[in-house]
């Protein structure tokens, strides 16, 4: 299973993307543009002293990912208003879980590659969740889905 920030815009939120990546041995690729640098001192900040043990990969379009990790891997698209709940959706080990940028989403291209569509529910006037947010609630169903939370040991 991996983890696709499409162009990410905030560093902070990449930082505990990262660190969360790390923490369930999955791999993490970024979709250029990124709206900051990979020197950034808060993305370096959120990720703590965890950066050894993410295995991180840059692309410079989602074309070249799909290209080479990707290939083969199903795309799981997330949206704010397109989607089933992650609790009623099948995960597979060889999904790629596709986040898009925090200020617009996924944009219509990308959104037509694949069929297969989480959002997370909310309740009341709240239009959205903090990217770093939802991709740790998506990414823990998932691997919950796909038999792969175990014990702590994914």
């Amino acid at each position: 299973m991996d983890i696709v920030l499409h162009q990410p815009e905030i560093p902070p939120n990449t930082g505990n993307v990262a660190r969360l990546s790390a923490a369930f041995g999955l791999s993490l690729h970024l979709i250029e543009p990124l709206g900051f640098s990979l020197e950034d001192r808060y993305l370096k900040r959120a990720g703590l002293d965890y950066w050894p043990h993410v295995r991180l990969s840059v692309w410079p379009n989602l074309e070249a990912y799909l290209a080479g990790p990707g290939a083969g891997r199903r795309l799981v698209l997330t949206s704010a208003r397109q989607g089933v709940a992650p609790h009623c959706f099948a995960f597979t080990p060889e999904d790629a879980l596709v986040f898009g940028r925090e200020t617009a989403g996924l944009p219509p291209e990308v959104m037509a590659l694949s069929p297969h569509r989480v959002r997370i529910p909310i309740r009341g006037a709240v239009r959205s969740i903090n990217l770093s947010t939802a991709v740790g609630i998506i990414t823990y169903q998932a691997l919950v889905s796909a038999g792969l939370a175990g014990d702590g040991a994914i």
